[in-house]
């Protein structure tokens, strides 16, 4: 059979394009292979973290700062951890973690009560981090003169709110401060104790105290107090320190150290210092 040599062309060119399209066709139908394979392994992994819900116990101070920010930020970053938290002085949370609260995160506001827990097997003592420092401060309703000028001369008051020195970390390191400054059998005299610190915070700003001693991230958490003074250089033996770790007892170690982890983050520990907290370095 005679074909013409344009007819041949044709012929030749037609089969070109029918291998390039073929091929086209075959390469895109790999690639939505491949995609659906990725995206069902993407939702495999997710899978995989099964819902967890773990419990933070956590010094009343820092409620504002978790409740506000970290426990938010944590949870979108692993959005299969519901993170629930108590809050309350230390000493309370320490008492009640002894007697078997289902906590697997605490975090206290003194190393005292972190410690206690630790030498009771209740926290394990490798999970613990020093995490955070705070300072002491002495406030005053916000635009009344009470004449108190410092903590040496905090007996001029009539109303003197503190922590309850038994269980409140606050308290302790203001018995601490006045002890050293040779005056609390006359501060106690003149103390309205509370059962923590946003207690004594909240006397304060309402007036029923003259004025009071808190954290420094209580007194920027509201402008119903002013700053008086800190306490005095030397006045306290040791830095304020808010150490967090794992109660031994949590049935969710791995999402528990997630968290620690976080706090322990840059990004953590920018929240923390947007409320008044610096790192312990």
């Amino acid at each position: 059979m005679h074909v013409k040599k344009g007819s041949m062309f044709g012929i030749c060119l037609g089969t070109r394009l029918a291998l390039l399209a073929l091929i086209i066709l075959i390469g895109g139908q790999a690639q939505v292979f491949a995609g659906g394979r990725k995206n069902t392994s993407s939702s495999e992994s997710a899978s995989t973290n099964a819902p967890v819900t773990i419990m933070v116990a956590a010094a009343a101070s820092l409620e504002n700062s978790y409740v506000k920010e970290l426990i938010p930020l944590f949870q979108q970053k692993y959005p299969w951890i519901t993170v629930e938290g108590t809050y309350d002085s230390s000493g309370k949370l320490q008492t009640q973690i002894e007697a078997g609260l289902a906590a697997d995160v605490f975090m206290s506001a003194a190393t005292r009560q972190m410690d206690a827990l630790a030498d009771k097997n209740l926290v394990s003592r490798e999970s613990i981090k020093p995490l955070l420092e705070n300072k002491i401060v002495l406030i005053k309703p916000a635009g009344t003169n009470p004449p108190v000028s410092d903590f040496q001369t905090v007996i001029q008051a009539n109303i003197i709110a503190l922590g309850d020195p038994a269980s409140v970390p606050a308290g302790q390191y203001a018995k601490e401060a006045f002890t050293s400054l040779g005056i609390w059998d006359a501060v106690e005299a003149k103390a309205s104790f509370g059962t923590n610190v946003t207690e004594v915070l909240n006397w304060v700003g309402e007036g029923s105290a003259d004025v009071g001693v808190v954290y420094a991230t209580d007194a920027i958490s509201t402008n119903k107090v002013e700053v008086i003074a800190e306490a005095p250089a030397g006045s306290l033996a040791q830095k304020v320190i808010y150490p967090v770790g794992i109660v031994a007892a949590s049935a969710h170690l791995k999402e528990a150290q997630l968290f620690i982890d976080f706090l322990a983050s840059d990004e953590g520990l920018a929240v923390f210092k947007n409320y008044g907290f610096s790192s312990n370095k």
